[in-house]
Parts: C-alpha cells; sequence; structure tokens
C-alpha cells in the first residue's frame, strides 16, 4: 500500500510501504479521506513522535470501511466487514490502510460523509476529554476556548453550547472573527485590539465569571487572567502556541482553589481513549446527527497534495479541519 512519508529533509512523500499486519483484537480499515491535526506538524518536526507500536507515518483520526476482523475483532466487537466508520488512531492515518483495534472504532453518525466523518475522531474526543473529563463541564458554566478558527475550536465551541455553557472565544483579526460567526460564541475577542484579561474582567464584573478554559495558546497573560476567573476554576493546557512561560501568583490559585491541568489526548492510555470514544457515541452522537454539533470543514485536498495541507495550518490560514482524501467519498 501506499502511506505519506516523512522524508529526511522533513519532506511529504506519497511511498510504498509494507500493508499492515493485523494483531488479535484489529480490524482493518480501508481509508477514504483523513483530517489533520497539529500534531501532525509537531510530529514532521520531530517533537511528537508517535506511541511505541504505531506507523512512522502521520495521521490521528480516519473515516472508511472495515475489509477484515481479527479473530479477537469478531467475537469482542460489534463490527462487520462493510461497516462505515471513523477511527482515533496513535498515527498512521495518511495511508491507504490502517490496522485499527476495535476499541478505537465509532460508526460514522448518520448523515456525515466520509470526509466529515475523518474530522470527528481526535476533535471531538479531545472536546469530550476537556470539557467533561478534565473540566467537568456543566450546563451554565462559562467557557473560555482560545484559537476560535481552528478545527478543534470548531467542535468544542458547538459542543459547548449545546450542552448550554456560555462560550467565549479569541481570534485574531475581525475577517476571522466574522468567519466563525456560524459557531455562535456568545463572546467573540478579537485580540488585535483587545485584552483577554481584560474582557475576563468585564465578564466577572458582569456575574458572568471564567469556569473553565481550554487554552492552547499559553504565554505570559495565564497568571494575568487568574484574578478574574470563577471559585474552583479549571485552566486546561492542552498547547503552548504562543509561549511556555507565564508567571503566575499562587496566592491566588489557592485563595480560588484554581485547578491549572496540563491535558493530552494521545498520551492517554487505550482503555482511556476506548472510554472517551464510547461516550462520544452514547452522548455526543445524537446531537451531531440532529445538526446541533457538526465539524467546520474548511478545505479537501487529495493525499498526494499532504505538503500543500500542512502548509494551510502552518500559515494559520485554515478556518476549521483541513481533510485528505484517499478515496472518492
Amino acid at each position: 500500500m501506499k502511506a505519506v512519508m516523512i522524508a529526511a529533509n522533513k519532506d511529504l512523500l506519497w511511498s510504498e510501504v509494507p500493508d499492515p499486519v493485523l494483531a488479535d483484537g484489529e480490524v482493518l480499515v480501508e481509508i477514504h479521506a483523513a483530517a489533520l491535526n497539529r500534531a501532525d506538524l509537531m510530529q514532521r518536526a520531530g517533537n511528537y513522535p508517535p506511541p511505541p507500536g504505531c506507523p512512522e507515518w502521520p495521521g490521528l483520526e480516519i473515516a472508511g470501511v472495515i475489509r477484515e476482523l481479527s479473530p479477537a475483532a469478531r467475537t469482542d466487537g460489534n463490527w462487520r466487514i462493510g461497516d462505515p466508520v471513523c477511527a482515533l488512531l496513535g498515527g498512521g492515518g495518511y495511508a491507504e490502510y490502517a490496522a485499527v483495534h476495535h476499541s478505537m472504532l465509532m460508526p460514522v453518525p448518520k448523515g456525515l460523509s466520509m470526509v466529515e466523518a475523518a474530522a470527528v475522531p481526535e476533535a471531538f474526543a479531545t472536546a469530550y476529554l476537556n470539557l467533561f473529563m478534565e473540566g467537568g463541564a456543566k450546563s451554565g458554566d462559562t467557557l473560555l476556548m482560545h484559537a476560535g478558527a481552528s478545527g478543534l475550536a470548531s467542535v468544542i465551541i458547538p459542543m459547548a453550547k449545546a450542552f448550554g455553557l456560555r462560550v467565549i472565544t479569541s481570534v485574531r483579526g475581525s475577517e476571522t472573527a466574522a468567519s466563525i460567526a456560524h459557531l455562535q460564541a456568545d463572546v467573540v475577542v478579537d485580540t488585535a485590539g483587545e485584552s483577554i484579561v481584560e474582557v475576563l474582567k468585564r465578564e466577572e464584573e458582569n456575574g458572568h465569571p471564567l469556569n473553565i478554559a481550554i487554552d492552547c495558546l499559553g504565554s505570559e497573560w495565564v497568571g494575568e487572567c487568574f484574578p478574574y476567573v470563577a471559585f474552583g476554576c479549571r485552566w486546561i493546557m492542552i498547547a503552548t502556541l504562543a509561549g511556555d512561560l507565564s508567571p503566575v501568583n499562587m496566592r491566588t490559585m489557592y485563595m480560588k482553589n484554581i485547578r491549572l491541568i496540563g491535558s493530552t489526548l494521545r498520551s492517554k492510555p487505550p482503555e482511556v481513549k476506548a472510554r472517551i470514544l464510547s461516550k462520544l457515541v452514547e452522548e455526543v452522537w445524537p446531537r451531531v446527527e440532529s445538526g446541533e454539533v457538526r465539524p467546520t470543514i474548511y478545505k479537501t485536498l487529495p493525499i498526494t497534495e499532504a505538503e500543500a495541507a500542512h502548509g494551510l495550518l502552518e500559515r494559520g490560514e485554515s478556518i476549521g479541519k483541513v481533510v485528505l482524501m484517499v478515496r472518492g467519498d
């Protein structure tokens, strides 16, 4: 089969690789589409290696069709050859086929195309993990989700709204703010002209102190926000795209019982990931199928143009998810 390999000079090459060999409990998925994530860029740069046992080529989320079942997958899972599925991978999605443990599969939600389904597993699992498992989100809470034009925000914002949260998000530039209006965040902060610290201060004064932050930016102003969050606020760091360091007043943290939480989905053990996927199908799939929560697809490119697709994320051009097509939908 073919897969997108990372060359020594970091070029992405559509190359011949060995066919997957199924371990017991795995299924063979014929991949139709694979979505991009920033973790793919980090892996390409050499900063985010795949977990042991995963293929060396990138790709964390796919959609396709089951073509083969191992004996344990036949007896322990509820899957059949020909089932349309989407899957969460430790790596190896930029390819024609993938060997996936049956617990990492989800049915394609009714009404979703393969392109849309490929944009679901990593983003939706990350959203569920951080909103509900790490963040303890409940109706009436106020959430800050940074980088409102990102693929992850395009999932987290509508998911949070569907479960009754008030949502603040940040973007840079008025055009970007306009482009995410369909997500229906309650407050969109254009950080080109307004300070997120001042916005959180105003929200607190107006009776909406921050209960949860899902922060992919970091930077020195994280600690500056802490005086204006609610008692017991959960500030969840999932990346530090704007800076790794911030001064923090530790007195503010303990007086307000603030929880500063580091979180990555990829590092979670398989049994935790399987539990997240099961919860998604049970609790979130009905809202996906009703249209309340849908992934935002920015652009679709053929798998042979993975280099161009990465460029969209690297330059910050994408509003929502970028998806690579391996086969016709």
